[in-house]
């Protein structure tokens, strides 16, 4: 499960990457061919986006570090820390730039040239960032299974994709923006209309940007883990023979790994041994089950 989950979250930053890097470079050489103010933004949105995937794989590999003396729990947040400065990226580079970059061009307009080239590179760049979002809907699939995907938004712990899909639904929100508006500023002859594209793709990034960002801040702070990972757990402990109650179970999900705690009631009559033995073999039968279950600390009780 874990592994699947890594191996998706890789292929979907892949595609991403590819897409960015090669919009990036069609922009910016659109961008001074025209003097348009929504394709120099769309550009520096494109080169914020190629290097967010930089950023979000570096998380990835990071947070499969072994735990040390200093880090006994492991590294797992670390994907969440970079997926939270990705999400201020996309605020900053992406969304503010953008609106100082249409404010700047109300004010001081500049006539525009040769927009057919920029519509031309639009339309290829639809394209691309599609297949980017097409890749990252594809590994969202085969992690949600029956899920709907506004669920899986809800709930899932996998802060990596939930950056690049914001990412892929802002770049294709604001590529369409841009479009619309640079044919609007190319019918009229008006350059105001780019501008207000240019504006308009800002409000659009910042908006998916603070909700990325409330979405990965509250993987910062501590969550527990997947609710159907949750289940399962639940659902051994409950149906151990040996155990006859149980008083509370916590789960905590670091990265890709989840750590357990639980409070149970044995089987009156069980020696230590025993209920060491009965213990251990819940902690194997959980670990079989939930394979990125990487801690689990069970404490027997006679009351909460």
């Amino acid at each position: 499960m874990a592994s699947d989950s890594h191996n998706s979250t890789a292929r979907a930053i892949l595609y991403a990457f590819i897409a960015n890097f090669c919009i990036a470079i069609a922009k910016t050489w659109a961008a001074m061919f025209t003097g348009s103010g929504s394709m120099l933004a769309e550009a520096i949105h494109s080169y914020a986006d190629t290097f967010n995937q930089v950023l979000l794989y570096l998380g990835l590999t990071q947070a499969k570090k072994a735990p040390d003396a200093e880090h006994p729990l492991g590294y797992g947040k670390l994907s969440y820390f970079w997926s939270f400065i990705v999400a201020i990226l996309l605020f900053s580079l992406g969304g503010l730039f953008s609106i100082y970059e249409g404010v700047h061009k109300l004010q001081h307009p500049e006539e525009l040239s040769n927009l057919w080239v920029a519509i031309l590179v639009l339309v290829l760049a639809i394209f691309l960032e599609g297949f980017s979002l097409f890749g990252a809907l594809r590994e969202i699939r085969l992690l949600r299974g029956s899920r709907s995907l506004r669920e899986w938004l809800k709930h899932t712990r996998n802060s990596e994709l939930v950056v690049v899909l914001g990412e892929d639904v802002g770049a294709q929100l604001g590529l369409v923006l841009a479009l619309s508006f640079l044919i609007i500023a190319d019918v009229t002859g008006d350059p105001m209309y780019d501008a207000l594209g240019s504006i308009s793709i800002g409000v659009v990034l910042i908006v998916i940007s603070v909700f990325v960002a409330w979405r990965i801040g509250s993987l910062l702070v501590g969550r527990s883990a997947d609710p159907e990972i949750q289940a399962v757990i639940d659902d051994v402990i409950a149906t151990h023979k040996e155990i006859e109650r149980v008083f509370n179970t916590i789960t905590i999900q670091f990265g890709p790994d989840t750590m357990l705690a639980a409070k149970i009631k044995m089987r009156s009559g069980m020696s230590i041994d025993e209920a060491v033995a009965s213990i251990n073999a819940l902690e194997r039968e959980l670990k079989a089950r939930v394979p990125n279950l990487k801690w689990s600390f069970i404490e027997p009780d006679n009351s909460d």
